[in-house]
């Protein structure tokens, strides 16, 4: 016993994941929210009302998301109005999260950027994309020459507007190195400060994104061109959306791509609030504020009609709530030693009360006396033995986790 560690030592958790970490520099990534354009493409959301659409970008600026993609304003007039209105909202409430929009290499997607920013008076990011993948070109009878002639025209639109470039090759982790270079030295040369890499279908694993890393930084250090960023876009398809995106930091990405719930086109994006929330309990994100984290996800979750699972991190209903015996007890000892530290992680990896969330202690089938009396405590009900013991005889003949209704008549006899 005399091994262990004092009740108040920093070493009552080992953590694994600090030995030999790799991690670089955390402060110098970007996080660029899609929920308002490519979360919002989810066949299965509601587009949201232009006041929700304020709500969720005043959370990301709350949050420290440094930019947003928040629509395509050359697809139709609300798109555009709305882009307008958000953009005005940023100028009005002096907002520090900067603002991007979306569009196909063409000028008519671009030029509606540039109007909105010269109305608004505010500058607007241009994402302007294109297929790049070999299936994609096949499928679109597309051909090299073609792609860098609509990639040139659409760059310029933007710069020769005043704006800042990003190019987007849809599709890059399926794309050929013979095919990309020019592309990417087309894109440089016309002016283009971000290059975005995209997985668009949810293709990459961790060795892809760092392969399509290196070989973009190769391009970029080649052409002497320093200023020139990267931007990691991922997808959910392999349910490695987050995975990758964590990686694409430590191969250096500048700004990494989420949404909100992770929403977006099929099963969706990385999600944002995991990514933040990972970063923030491994130390890289001291100082920034998530503590409207829970209700960033709550409003997008709401806006759009998108039900949160029930297991979900950090948001689910059942996050941090249990049922079973041993690990109730567990939590209950440590909030009797006066510990809200030490109960939040006893049996949980995300500390609740950090992001606005508490231990929750249910009772069911496999739950104890410990279970019961929290219980009836945390409601003012004063625990005597023949109740409790009526109350667990209830749960072990139960199926569920009791509502609070059955408990309670049990408790009223």
């Amino acid at each position: 016993m005399s091994n262990l560690p004092a009740p108040d030592s920093d070493e009552l958790i080992y953590d694994w994941n600090q030995v030999g970490r790799r991690y670089p520099p955390f402060g110098k990534v970007e996080f660029f929210d899609e929920t308002l354009r490519d979360g919002i493409q989810n066949p299965s959301v509601r587009d949201p009302s232009i006041e929700d659409k304020l709500k969720i970008l005043h959370l990301m600026n709350d949050l420290g998301i440094h930019a947003a993609d928040i629509g395509l304003p050359g697809s139709n007039k609300r798109a555009f109005d709305d882009v307008l209105r958000m953009c005005r909202e940023v100028v009005d409430q002096k907002l520090s999260v900067k603002i991007a929009c979306a569009g196909r290499t063409v000028a008519a997607d671009v030029l509606p950027m540039v109007e909105i920013s010269q109305k608004a008076g505010i500058p607007v990011e241009v994402y302007t994309f294109i297929g790049s993948s070999p299936i994609r070109v096949l499928a679109e009878d597309w051909n090299l020459e073609m792609l860098l002639k609509r990639s040139a025209e659409a760059i310029d639109a933007g710069v020769k507007n005043g704006l800042e470039v990003c190019y987007v090759t849809e599709d890059t982790i399926r794309s050929r190195p013979e095919v990309l270079a020019p592309l990417f030295k087309n894109a440089i040369d016309h002016g283009a400060k971000r290059l975005c890499l995209c997985d668009t279908v949810g293709h990459a694993t961790p060795d892809g994104v760092r392969n399509l890393i290196n070989f973009t930084r190769s391009i970029i250090a080649g052409m002497g061109a320093n200023d020139v960023k990267v931007d990691w876009h991922g997808h959910n398809d392999r349910g490695l959306g987050l995975v990758n995106a964590l990686f694409a930091i430590e191969y250096g990405a500048d700004r990494v791509h989420g949404t909100g719930l992770g929403i977006g086109e099929r099963v969706g994006n990385t999600p944002m609030e995991l990514m933040l929330l990972n970063l923030k309990l491994a130390g890289a994100l001291e100082g920034q504020d998530l503590s409207k984290l829970l209700e960033y996800c709550q409003t997008v979750s709401r806006a759009t009609d998108f039900p949160v699972a029930i297991n979900y991190p950090l948001v689910g209903a059942d996050a941090f709530r249990t049922s079973t015996g041993v690990h109730a007890a567990a939590i209950i000892k440590a909030q009797n030693k006066g510990d809200q530290w030490l109960a939040d992680r006893i049996y949980s990896g995300v500390p609740a009360g950090m992001f606005g969330r508490k231990q929750e202690i249910e009772i069911g089938p496999m739950s104890g006396a410990s279970n019961v009396n929290f219980w009836l405590k945390s409601r003012n009900i004063e625990p005597n033995q023949e109740l409790v013991q009526k109350i667990i005889a209830k749960a072990k003949l139960s199926d569920h986790v009791l509502r609070e209704d059955e408990v309670l008549a049990l408790v009223s006899g």
